[in-house]
């Protein structure tokens, strides 16, 4: 029983993070040169999901919901799986990986939707005036 709660502990800690690409690091560090911040355009609460995984994976499911990270349904059935030992990694883990969230979604925005391109280069026409 040991070695399988110590192999979920591994795996939940290794597959919990979401992450940005370098490129899309790169384009928000150029947009905050702009004014623009990532919780403009946020779609997820991080003290929302931090405290939702203070129940078995809930904070996770938070934000597998509309966020286009599937792997949070996994990361939340593995918290849920060992609850209450995963209260240690998961609050912080969703927090975190809320604001990451947000930060994607900002990107996303300013890189995909029409409104979001015509801002960017606004931003971009007003700075070379």
């Amino acid at each position: 029983m040991k070695r399988t709660l110590s192999t979920l502990l591994i795996i939940v800690m290794l597959t919990g993070c979401v992450s940005l690409k370098p490129s899309d690091r790169g384009f928000l560090k150029e947009l905050e040169g702009y004014g623009v911040t990532s919780e403009e355009y946020a779609i997820k609460k991080p003290g929302l999901a931090g405290a939702l995984n203070f129940l078995p994976g809930i904070g996770n499911f938070y934000l597998a919901v509309g966020s286009g990270q599937p792997e949070q349904w996994a990361l939340g059935l593995l918290n849920l799986l060992v609850w209450p030992y995963s209260i240690v990694w998961g609050v912080p883990g969703a927090a975190i990986d809320a604001i990451t969230i947000n930060k994607k979604a900002t990107v996303d925005y300013y890189r995909y939707d029409p409104k979001g391109k015509e801002a960017y280069a606004n931003m971009i026409a007003v700075t070379k005036e």
